[in-house]
């Protein structure tokens, strides 16, 4: 066997009303063709199941999955859809960092954060936002949570010292560091 041999992927995405049993079927569906699941993300938004599913297997085998899908999409009264993808290119050298990011709740934030990694070519590879009632106040808080793929050769203090500058003057509580295995 050829241990050069490229993956072939599935991404599924599924939203629908929650309920029991979702996660069961949609792994059931999978299982039953051979494939694995490498990588998923699988969350309730307000009323709504989400989830994102890397599948691995076989051309055939992730062919049958997408056969199976508008009758899994109807059985389950959700919205799926799929695409074919390879193996995540890794030619540039990133340094993986975590971010952490809390303030009062209000419009923009997610889109401020963005904006300052867009604007210096950083990659937002993964990112959770949550909000919550603070502690004896009750005041609405947002918080914030992504991963970062940090170009090697950019320089790190200088870095961080400009997004704690403009965290600051947006009067975002921040924390950017290293992530650690």
């Amino acid at each position: 066997m050829d241990m050069t041999r490229q993956k072939t992927y599935l991404v599924i995405s599924a939203l629908g009303e929650d309920r029991p049993g979702i996660v069961n079927q949609l792994s059931k569906v999978i299982l039953d063709q051979g494939c694995n699941i490498e990588d998923s993300r699988m969350t309730v938004l307000g009323g709504e199941f989400a989830a994102m599913l890397l599948v691995e297997g076989k051309w055939n085998t992730l062919a049958k999955i997408e056969n199976a899908l508008p009758e899994v999409e109807r059985q389950l009264g959700m919205t799926i859809i799929c695409k074919r993808t390879g193996e995540r290119a890794t030619g540039r050298n990133l340094l993986p960092y975590a971010i952490d990011v809390v303030s009062l709740d209000h419009p923009g934030i997610v889109n401020n954060l963005a904006g300052f990694f867009a604007e210096r070519d950083i990659n937002i590879e993964d990112l959770s936002t949550s909000t919550y009632a603070a502690a004896h106040t009750g005041t609405p808080m947002f918080a914030v949570h992504m991963t970062v793929g940090i170009p090697a050769d950019l320089h790190i203090a200088a870095l961080r010292e400009d997004f704690m500058d403009y965290c600051d003057a947006l009067n975002l509580d921040a924390v950017l560091e290293p992530l650690k295995g």
